[in-house]
């Protein structure tokens, strides 16, 4: 028997330690089968570019679960994209990169396939595990959930995304203390976030949840206020930039300095209309998102607070690749070998589909269906411990919106 893994899409604090989940689980239940990872996804998996792990790989499983990133590393390909992967030399012209796919699968006589991602990489593989088994391919394809954005339906809670909002917090802790570099100061927490604010609200929820434990001095001019969080600003709910205002130059105008903690697809429409409007040219990837990093969602924002609030100094931070890249927490971890073990059971039964926490199942353990799987899910920010956050700093709930996808 011969499986296959793949990870793909960005990296999330989950990756290296599923691969180690599932080499641990088939140590037990498949001792004797080979396995096998694609390097860099599915591009690796069109170029037939593999690597098979060896017994000491196997035999030393656990410490993947210490490293981030990917061993076998990542790339970002949708095999129905045709154009692209013709453009980027991954298929020569007049092929089918899902046929091309099914073909080397069958050449390295491939029995089952774990694809390791976010909604991308696992609607990816729906289409795969359609297309193999409308033409006749005899191979299992079972997902894992992986997204520091939490926003996959219908999964409870995906891979990763637990240890990136504590690494998001992490990283605001050293952030804060720019505060003191100047007066009227104002800092931009940049979150990763292009849909779901899940991440978002959550780090700054675990920032603040820790503050009380820092050891303050009033008396030194070490008071907590200023370095709490301000504002958080989330994709679900529209941003009232005046009225806003209006409320943080209080904030400015008390303590000399504002925090804000930004989800980077927040005010998206509103940042690429006023570029369309401008002539200039929104860059697109394959799937179609515009290129969110080319927007810049902390220097707008922070270039209009500028202003509005007489900030003498903008600080726009970003926490992504920070928090993206970390090794798992013992809470993620959990969740990440519960999951391998259904992931790795569900294959061996030949069920295809995505392993994780299904919120039509009661939150359960289940393998999902790949039809069901899509991207998109929203933060829900009527949860308790948001609805609590944005009262204790003082920010109207504001009015929610449908995000564009």
């Amino acid at each position: 028997m011969k499986i296959a893994f793949l990870t793909a899409g960005g990296i999330a604090p989950c990756l290296s330690s599923s691969i180690g989940g599932l080499i641990e689980q088939y140590n037990t239940l498949a001792p004797e089968a080979e396995l096998v990872g694609y390097i860099n996804g599915y591009q690796g998996l069109l170029k037939g570019d593999s690597y098979q792990f060896p017994a000491v790989v196997r035999e030393h499983h656990a410490k993947f679960h210490k490293f981030g990133g990917s061993p076998i590393g990542n790339s970002r390909v949708k095999l129905t994209n045709v154009e692209d992967c013709t453009k980027r030399g991954l298929v020569q012209d007049g092929q089918l990169p899902l046929e091309v796919a099914a073909e080397q699968l069958t050449k390295d006589k491939v029995d089952v396939l774990h694809t390791i991602g976010g909604d991308d990489t696992n609607t990816t593989a729906a289409d795969l595990a359609a297309y193999l088994k409308k033409n006749g391919y005899d191979l299992t394809v079972v997902g894992l959930p992986k997204t520091i954005d939490n926003d996959v339906y219908p999964i409870a809670q995906t891979l990763g995304a637990v240890t990136a909002a504590e690494q998001s917090a992490l990283f605001f802790n050293n952030v804060s203390n720019e505060n003191t570099t100047s007066g009227r100061q104002l800092i931009i927490h940049e979150v990763m976030g292009r849909h779901c604010g899940w991440l978002t609200g959550r780090a700054a929820y675990e920032f603040r949840k820790n503050l009380p434990n820092w050891e303050w001095l009033p008396e030194g001019l070490l008071n907590q206020d200023r370095w709490d969080v301000d504002a958080v600003w989330v994709p679900e709910l529209e941003i009232d930039l005046e009225a806003e205002a209006d409320r943080l130059s209080k904030e400015m105008e008390e303590k000399d300095s504002v925090n804000v903690f930004l989800s980077e697809g927040a005010g998206i429409d509103t940042i690429v209309k006023e570029k369309l409007a401008a002539g200039e040219e929104v860059k697109q990837d394959a799937f179609g998102h515009y290129r969110i990093d080319e927007l810049d969602t902390g220097k707008w924002f922070g270039s209009k607070l500028k202003e509005l609030l007489g900030a003498e100094k903008v600080l726009v931070q970003k926490s992504g690749y920070f928090a993206r890249s970390a090794a798992p927490n013992q809470e993620d971890i959990d969740l990440i070998k519960a999951s391998c073990a259904q992931a790795a059971q569900s294959a061996l039964d030949g069920v295809s589909g995505v392993a994780g926490l299904d919120e039509n199942n009661g939150g359960k353990m289940g393998t999902i269906d790949f039809p069901l799987i899509k991207g998109g899910k929203p933060f829900d920010v009527d949860l308790e411990w948001y609805t609590d956050l944005l009262a204790e700093i003082g920010q109207p709930v504001g009015k929610k919106i449908e995000v564009q996808h």
